[in-house]
């Protein structure tokens, strides 16, 4: 178990512990909203694990290091941010899909600038963000946003570089 499930864990042992000692049927209401919160993402997890399985046996390591690697230079940078503009969905497909990128060989610079760009950009939102701001504001905040992925992931890159060095 790594850290960050021993925390989550923790986290939880505690607001059960907080719901016990307020009483009231929190603790039932909590433990059945938690089902409820399952029974709705696991459809969503499963696929996400399907396609991070996959994506690791399909996409060879030295493909992902090419063109993601830590020495594709802005060109992987670039890519990276235009595929995390076109990544759909959250949190729960965008990080294990960078997190099975990172253990293929792609390097840290290109995966900021993913990250970045599906938090700033992402394309699948931009129906619902014309809808209800109108197409100026949203060309003009999309239009922004296309600039800090990859400044993001070249500030990345340099502290990489720096941190590495002896």
């Amino acid at each position: 178990m790594n850290t960050s499930t021993v925390l989550i864990l923790a986290l939880a042992g505690a607001l059960i512990l907080v719901a016990l000692f307020q009483g009231d049927g929190k603790t039932v209401a909590g433990f059945k909203a938690s089902w409820q919160a399952m029974l709705e993402l696991t459809p969503l997890l499963l696929g996400v694990f399907i396609i991070v399985g996959f994506a690791e046996e399909l996409l060879p390591r030295e493909f992902i290091a090419q063109l993601l690697g830590g020495e594709s230079g802005m060109r992987g940078i670039l890519l990276a941010s235009g595929l995390g503009m076109l990544t759909p969905g959250g949190p729960f497909v965008s990080y294990p899909l960078v997190a099975t990128l990172y253990q293929a060989g792609a390097g840290i610079g290109p995966l900021v600038a993913f990250i970045t760009a599906w938090s700033l950009g992402s394309v699948s939102r931009l129906p619902l963000e014309v809808g209800i701001v109108g197409v100026r504001l949203t060309a003009i905040r999309l239009a922004s946003s296309l600039i800090f992925p990859p400044v993001a992931g070249l500030i990345a890159t340099i502290i990489v570089r720096f941190v590495s060095t002896p």
